[in-house]
């Protein structure tokens, strides 16, 4: 296969990895079967959660480094060693073990997945540089549909042989799909790229940007509108007056929602620009806040998918957002240090979901939202040299 038809197969590749790594998008399903299968609290259940994320958002700076130094292909099999593992290790821990959980489950999957998204992300708009957003729209897409898989395939699996088995399973399944995505990862070759070469700031210049600052903020804030209720979501579904057996098409159609943003968002942003598309997304997730607060019934769905629409179209513009300000030349490094924000948002989403009733949990989300639209105002190009 010659190196120039290799972007149709970087974005196949692509995809298939991000299928297996939407993990928090999906842990509404998972949350239930773990307590049960682990002999775990609530409030430990969440904390996983909750560390998942924290651990993504961290790893995906380590995981951007070794993208730029190393190539996309070596980030994406480290990538996929510690994705794997963590449900493998998973599958044998004791119940009534809160810390093992969270040692041997929770930390390596975050980390794995964050290894892999910046590898999949900056090898994907390289291939595609005059159209970074569709780009990362396109393999973005299949993480939002992460939720309706992970959903099916615990319930058949989980439902029938147990949570370990499951967990088994998702290990083996990544091996095979995210290592092979893994291995297809490769940077374009010199002849590919436009003249003059990719120029940008290294991440030690960008962290001493305000405008590095604001956006960090700006994800930070993001995540609370869905955090704070995505580990929930099949509970407070039903406890809104949603029959019991439909609270599941919360996570299936906030997969589809997601996945709808994740591929509209980026790709508009190429034509209309970032910023505009990230204001409509703050909007979005506020007015979303405030729907949510209020929907009963079958209206908790659809006002929960708005929420997954506009936070998951926000996470897919922000890494070509990234790449606009500070450049592509250490763009895998450069976001992996914007996802920081992420863990940044996780964390207060769980210090909210533990200290605050439902309802004030409400006011946070819209708050966080209005609040990350200023940040994303505040943003201004950087000085050309």
């Amino acid at each position: 296969m010659e190196k120039q038809d290799r972007g149709p197969y970087i974005l196949a590749a692509g995809a298939g990895v991000q299928l297996l790594t939407g993990i928090p998008s999906a842990w509404g399903v998972f949350q239930r079967p773990v307590m049960q299968g682990y002999g775990l609290s609530r409030g430990q259940a969440m904390l996983a959660f909750a560390l998942l994320v924290a651990a993504y958002g961290v790893g995906c700076a380590a995981g951007g480094l070794l993208q730029d130094r190393r190539g996309p292909r070596r980030a994406g099999l480290w990538g996929t060693a510690l994705l794997a593992g963590a449900f493998l290790a998973a599958a044998l821990a004791p119940p009534g073990n809160a810390v093992l959980f969270l040692l041997a489950y929770s930390l390596p999957a975050g980390l794995g997945s964050a290894f892999l998204a910046p590898a999949v992300l900056a090898c994907a708009q390289k291939w595609y540089r005059d159209r970074k957003g569709w780009a990362t729209g396109v393999t973005g897409v299949a993480m939002g549909l992460s939720g309706a898989f992970f959903t099916l395939f615990v319930r058949g699996v989980g439902g029938r042989w147990g949570i370990r088995a499951c967990f088994a399973a998702l290990g083996l399944l990544m091996l095979l799909v995210c290592g092979g995505g893994a291995v297809l990862l490769q940077d374009p070759p010199a002849s590919n790229r436009a003249a003059p070469p990719a120029q940008g700031l290294d991440w030690r210049q960008m962290l001493r940007t305000r405008q590095y600052k604001l956006c960090v903020a700006a994800v930070a804030l993001s995540a609370p509108p869905v955090l704070l209720f995505s580990p929930e979501i099949l509970a407070i579904a039903a406890d809104r007056g949603l029959p019991e057996p439909a609270a599941p098409f919360c996570v299936v159609l906030g997969s589809a929602a997601s996945a709808a943003g994740r591929l509209l968002c980026p790709a508009v942003s190429d034509t209309f620009g970032r910023k505009p598309v990230l204001y409509a997304v703050y909007l979005g997730l506020a007015a979303g806040s405030a729907w949510f607060a209020f929907a009963g019934g079958w209206w908790v769905l659809a006002s929960y998918a708005l929420l997954t629409f506009f936070y998951s179209g926000g996470a897919a513009v922000q890494p070509a957002w990234n790449t606009d300000l500070f450049g592509l030349r250490h763009a895998g490094v450069n976001y992996g240090f914007l996802a920081l924000g992420m863990s940044g948002g996780s964390l207060l989403s769980y210090i909210g979901s533990q200290a605050l009733p439902l309802g004030a949990r409400h006011w946070l989300a819209g708050g966080c939202a209005l609040a990350g639209l200023l940040c994303a105002a505040l943003v201004k190009p950087l000085p050309k040299p």
